[in-house]
């Protein structure tokens, strides 16, 4: 007993200190957390994110400061989340670019997209709407595709992230028409260009879209859901409008965080994000922009973002764009 009662002294007294360290460790938050959006401001990204981001604040009783890096279809803001300290003080506003896209239009990535980043929360989904400048001389999609058909490679697209660009290529590949890519940092920079004529055609979020088509600055031609938006139900879909069956194209937004966070940090987060998603004021606020929540765990994230990742590898190679 006396050579072993030394070590079972050092094990009690060792366990009484990591309790004591344990409790004397401030709870989650203890401090403001930064959310890292990587698309410009006053993109979808950016609306949907702050939003959520005030009101997560208010029930995590932290602030959460958004940081806007927009660049390589979201890459630029990933890259930055995904190599932070994972303690939960850094998140990503993440999308169908940054976490299920990217993989398919890069040949290489500085991270690794399938185990980078911890699943956190979906915050919900948008369609987009084909937009054209006022001057392009049609007022249907079908028209748009028959000039584009006398023009091979002559009209412009613009497109700042993946779900913008994608959405169009998918279009003009199901359309057999050629089309030329004029890609931004910013969904707000190419709407300008659309508006001054710049480029020709624009697919892009309601955020960015919608206000500009109610302003009569530019021409709405069609939705790219399966269904037409109640915030905006004169136009058809793109399916209506070219008679077709399979088209279907939405972006997502969801938080991530970098891989390696504790689970009790993620759950924290979680149960902000649900309650964010679930609020009055930005369920109001969003509807006109045809966003839909659906709060769900991490978990159902994780696998949520396993089959959006292989939807995207598809639309990507249906509509033969060739990773970069």
């Amino acid at each position: 007993m006396r050579f072993r009662f030394p070590r079972l002294l050092g094990l009690m007294l060792g366990l009484g200190l990591s309790a004591q360290v344990l409790a004397q460790a401030p709870a989650y938050p203890s401090k403001p957390i930064k959310a890292i959006v990587p698309f410009a401001p006053g993109s979808a990204t950016d609306q949907i994110g702050r939003a959520f981001a005030q009101k997560m604040s208010e029930n995590l009783g932290q602030p959460i400061v958004v940081e806007n890096r927009a660049g390589v279809n979201g890459m630029l803001g990933a890259d930055a989340v995904a190599k932070s300290p994972a303690d939960g003080y850094t998140i990503l506003v993440g999308t169908n670019s940054t976490n299920a896209a990217l993989k398919s239009l890069m040949k290489k990535l500085p991270y690794d997209q399938d185990t980078a980043f911890a699943p956190i929360a979906y915050l919900g989904s948008v369609p987009l709407i084909v937009g054209v400048n006022n001057e392009v001389p049609v007022k249907t999609l079908k028209e748009l595709v028959a000039m584009a058909k006398a023009k091979p490679g002559q009209m412009t697209f613009a497109s700042a992230s993946t779900s913008q660009r994608v959405s169009t290529e998918m279009l003009t590949s199901m359309a057999d028409i050629s089309m030329t890519h004029v890609p931004y940092k910013g969904g707000p920079a190419a709407m300008t260009d659309l508006i001054g004529g710049q480029v020709n055609l624009f697919t892009a979020d309601f955020a960015v879209m919608l206000p500009q088509v109610k302003a009569g600055k530019v021409r709405g031609l069609a939705v790219t859901s399966t269904q037409r938006s109640k915030a905006i139900p004169e136009l058809p879909t793109v399916n209506e409008a070219l008679g077709l069956k399979d088209y279907e194209l939405i972006a997502y937004f969801a938080l991530f965080a970098p891989a390696g966070t504790p689970p009790e940090v993620i759950n924290r987060l979680n149960r902000a994000a649900n309650a964010a998603a679930a609020d009055k004021d930005i369920l109001e606020r969003f509807a006109a922009l045809g966003f839909e929540t659906a709060p769900a765990s991490p978990e159902a994230l994780a696998q949520r973002s396993k089959l959006e990742t292989a939807k995207w590898a598809k639309a990507i190679r249906e509509a033969k764009i060739e990773a970069e």
